[in-house]
């Protein structure tokens, strides 16, 4: 059957609406399927590419989009769906190449990437055929027909990952990670050992080398680790002070911006902080995007360093759980080995690695997703296709060593 793509208008705002809950149900959790100011705004304000597919007969049966923001030179591909009648016949495939080359055709894209669902492996077969590398696993990362866990894959413009910046050393607990991007992704990190233990490399030595780079300066140091992170000094602890959670979202944006008004001081491409998690004692503020609805949590930001949430991951992630989000992830340069070193001890997972993620005048910068869940995490019920089995390999490794004492694991 003949169909045709067309970039998405205004009008079509009820078809899609109808077409997303056709395809999911009451369980989409993005509200570019189901909120029509959130489509409009997409639609209009020129920062997503957005296609749909419409049958000979006038129907909408398909739909694709990526979101861009200004300033990251990253997009992500949402909101793939094609109505139940017109699988199997390569429309998703079409639709996904079609935005995707629509976006990097623009040349203000470095990458884009993509989190894929893995209850079957029909969507990542769907990334594959279209230039995307595998990344890694996020283990119970939303909520959508109950907790599942996604894969990460990102498609690269021409000759972005031939100007990555090297990595000397990072944490032991990243060498699988390391292994299966080698793997995954087709680059070699032969060059990078594995240190032991939080003092076995300089703790501000890979931070001070991106926080140059990228030019940040000022009063919180900030290197774009967790939006803010980097700036060196003893790590503190804020024992069991109580978190004190602020849901304003137009509250929490302004003293986000006030806090790090740089955009270098930020990176967390596609995340817009909406509450903010602070030690009662002031010792720290952490500005998350927080999503009771998909059941997640991104920490996107800490002030004044990622030191100061040290001894205290445990009553935040607390707080996060009550509010409803089930899952944290946060995002750090892979050079950062102090940011890294402080999430590790507190529980967190290395589960992806982005190559390249970052441009700094002329090169890139890899970047590390350390994610943290509270409910049991089962894979029997998913999809793991080949390329993704390295992840999952390097993501039980890590989660063992993290959670499992040496002596259960020798028995």
């Amino acid at each position: 059957m003949t169909v045709a793509l067309s970039p998405a208008r205004v009008r079509d705002i009820a078809e899609l609406r109808q077409l997303y809950f056709e395809v999911y149900g009451h369980g989409y959790p993005v509200p570019l399927g189901s909120d029509p100011v959130v489509m409009r705004r997409l639609i209009t304000d020129g920062t997503a590419h957005w296609l749909t597919a419409r049958a000979c007969g006038g129907a909408l049966v398909g739909s694709a989009v990526v979101v861009t923001e200004p300033g990251s030179r990253i997009g992500k591909l949402v909101g793939l769906a094609v109505h139940p009648g017109h699988r199997g016949d390569g429309l998703a495939s079409r639709l996904t190449g079609a935005v995707c080359e629509e976006a990097f055709g623009t040349g203000r894209l470095d990458s884009v990437y993509a989190t894929v669902r893995v209850v079957t492996a029909g969507p990542q077969a769907v990334v594959v055929r279209n230039g995307f590398r595998p990344l890694g696993l996020l283990p119970n990362a939303v909520e959508v027909d109950g907790c599942e866990t996604l894969a990460l894959f990102a498609r690269y413009a021409d000759g972005v990952l031939d100007r990555r910046a090297p990595v000397a050393a990072v944490p032991e607990r990243l060498s699988a990670l390391l292994s299966a991007a080698s793997t995954g992704v087709g680059i070699d990190y032969a060059g990078t050992r594995g240190v032991p233990g939080r003092n076995a490399a300089s703790p501000a030595g890979g931070a001070a080398a991106v926080r140059e780079a990228a030019g940040t300066t000022g009063a919180t140091g900030a290197t774009g680790a967790t939006g803010a992170t980097g700036a060196t000094g003893t790590t503190g602890t804020t024992g069991a002070e109580p978190i004190e959670l602020i849901a304003a979202p137009g509250f929490v944006r302004r003293r986000f911006l006030e806090l790090f008004p740089q955009a270098g001081d930020r990176f967390f491409p596609l995340h817009t902080p909406n509450a903010v998690l602070a030690a009662a004692d002031g010792s720290f503020e952490a500005y998350a995007d927080l999503d009771p609805v998909a059941g997640s949590c991104a920490l996107v930001a800490v002030h004044p360093r990622p030191s100061a949430v040290a001894g205290a991951l445990e009553g935040l992630m607390a707080t996060v759980t009550r509010a409803g989000a089930d899952y944290a992830e946060t995002l750090l340069p892979l050079a950062d080995t102090e940011a890294l070193e402080v999430f590790l001890a507190s529980g967190f997972v290395p589960s992806a690695l982005y190559p390249a993620m970052r441009r700094i005048q002329d090169r890139m910068h890899d970047y590390v997703v350390l994610s943290r869940t509270s409910r049991q995490i089962d894979f029997r019920t998913t999809a793991v296709s080949p390329l993704l089995r390295p992840y999952l390999g390097a993501y039980l490794s890590a989660w063992t060593s993290t959670y499992l004492p040496l002596h259960e694991v020798s028995r």
